[in-house]
């Protein structure tokens, strides 16, 4: 998750199954992007998307993707060592929440190993 207009640096790039450019905060964003435009389940992604209506604030989740079913996905991009921090827990949970209310079930989160950047 990321405020709606963050303040960090980011990598933007642009995929097949992206209508816009991806704006990525981070090494595992980045590379989760590759993973979901190929795979072929996947039909569409968003990067960024907002939560309207989240009582956080205006928050977005990093990866909301339409599935060839036409089911649709949320990934949330969270570096290991932050997964312990009150902050990231309720945040995570606020995601999850307000997604699962809008009938989104395929709800997840993307760690990277052992602390590393990869």
């Amino acid at each position: 998750m990321q405020r709606k207009q963050p303040k960090s640096r980011c990598e933007k790039r642009k995929v097949g199954k992206a209508d816009l450019p991806c704006k990525l905060y981070s090494s595992i964003m980045s590379r989760y992007l590759d993973v979901l435009d190929n795979d072929p389940s996947i039909a569409s992604i968003q990067c960024n998307k907002l939560m309207e209506g989240l009582t956080l604030g205006e928050f977005t989740s990093d990866f909301f993707c339409v599935k060839t079913d036409g089911s649709y996905m949320v990934r949330e991009c969270v570096d290991r060592r932050h997964l312990t921090k009150p902050q990231t827990v309720s945040m995570l949970d606020a995601s999850r929440s307000f997604w699962h209310g809008r009938g989104v079930t395929d709800w997840g989160v993307v760690i990277n190993k052992d602390g590393s950047d990869a």
